[in-house]
């Protein structure tokens, strides 16, 4: 009777699914940020896989120990094939569920980059929240960039940029969801920063270090590549960006009474109608507090000379752009969303529908909060 007891159990535990697809952690290889290139009419793709050596914490890692970045390189007439051209040579199963970031050349955002991100997004391991970001270098120079103290390149700009953004917020960091949804949005130029590694400012032992930097950003019109500004000519584009945490600002810039650190904008953008043609107000208002005083002066003097400074730098950045034919305040966005029967009417159809007279009034408020650890004349 036992007998048959048992054998019934053994029977159903072989009717049981097993885990007979599981894969262990620690044989296969996690891609953590693709390069995409095009050229002579074929996708040529970079993969930078992690190594854990420079994550994982255990007794015998030391903080700082150089470790290798490994960085594996396909071809194809399609991006699956070019993807699919690295397995081969891996050695192990590559995993993309932890890819956090995507470069695309300049090569490829001038090819058109909707039908990348749709390959990227069917595939059911890649997440749709990866940072993007274009660049002019070569890929494989640029995935191969460690962090500061030789951390893990996942400790990096690359795929952390509020590390640094919250520290000094000059040109915010997209997803690819965000650039998508942009790119379809009607009267919008849509912004990717640009990446590119700067030797100059770091040194190891007297030796030069490379190490990411965001050096600009690169715009598009209606899913075409209009135009790359540079993060000197973007400066006045920061203070219409809600999600400013902190950014610097000399006042005056060429002579400098005072070093600001600036918070929390909040800006509003209005549209009138003046002989058939659309002008823009902006009326912005922002903190402040001091973070270098180089004169005796008061606090509305300083307020005063900020509010010059930025004044100063909205219209340059809005005049760069211009130049360029991009829109680098969303200014025609403002509008699309604000008063669409005025975008239907003047900006519908066109192919840049600003003029340098566009602006007819921009308005400063910097309220300083606090002058530090001293304090200061009223």
């Amino acid at each position: 009777m036992n007998f048959v007891k048992n054998g019934a159990w053994l029977g159903i535990l072989l009717l049981l699914t097993g885990c007979w697809n599981s894969k262990d952690i620690q044989t296969m290889a996690y891609a953590a940020a693709l390069g995409i290139d095009y050229a002579n009419g074929k996708y040529i793709t970079y993969v930078q896989v992690l190594n854990f050596s420079n994550i994982a914490k255990s007794e015998n890692n030391q903080i700082g120990t150089r470790i290798p970045i490994w960085v594996g390189r396909g071809e194809g007439k399609t991006l699956s094939e070019s993807l699919t051209s690295i397995y081969s040579t891996s050695q192990l199963r590559l995993f993309w569920g932890h890819v956090k970031a995507v470069v695309v050349s300049e090569a490829l955002m001038r090819k058109g980059l909707p039908d990348v991100y749709d390959m990227l997004n069917r595939y059911r391991e890649i997440r749709y929240n990866i940072l993007f970001y274009g660049t002019n270098k070569p890929l494989d120079k640029l995935l191969s960039q460690t962090s500061l103290l030789n951390f893990s390149p996942v400790e990096s700009l690359l795929t952390r940029p509020e590390q640094y953004y919250s520290q000094k917020s000059l040109i915010l960091p997209v997803y690819g969801y965000k650039f998508i949804a942009d790119l379809n949005e009607s009267g919008n130029s849509t912004m990717l920063p640009s990446l590119t590694a700067n030797s100059v400012v770091w040194e190891e032992d007297q030796s030069k270090v490379s190490l990411y930097e965001i050096n600009g950003a690169y715009f598009f019109n209606d899913y075409k590549y209009a135009a790359w500004l540079s993060q000197e000519d973007l400066k006045g584009a920061r203070w219409l960006q809600t999600k400013l945490e902190r950014t610097p600002l000399d006042a005056p810039k060429d002579h400098p009474m005072a070093a600001l650190i600036l918070e929390n904008p909040k800006y509003t953008v209005r549209a009138r109608l003046v002989n058939d043609q659309v002008r823009f107000s902006i009326l912005l208002e922002i903190d402040a507090f001091i973070d270098e005083l180089r004169e005796q002066v008061t606090e509305p003097e300083i307020e005063a000379a900020a509010q010059k400074e930025i004044k100063k730098e909205i219209l340059a950045s809005f005049h760069k752009g211009v130049d360029k034919r991009v829109d680098v305040l969303k200014l025609s966005e403002t509008l699309y969303r604000k008063y669409p029967d005025v975008w239907k009417t003047h900006f519908k159809g066109k192919e840049f529908p600003l003029d340098p007279d566009s602006i007819e009034k921009v308005d400063v408020k910097v309220d300083i909060t606090h002058a530090g650890k001293y304090k200061e004349k009223k």
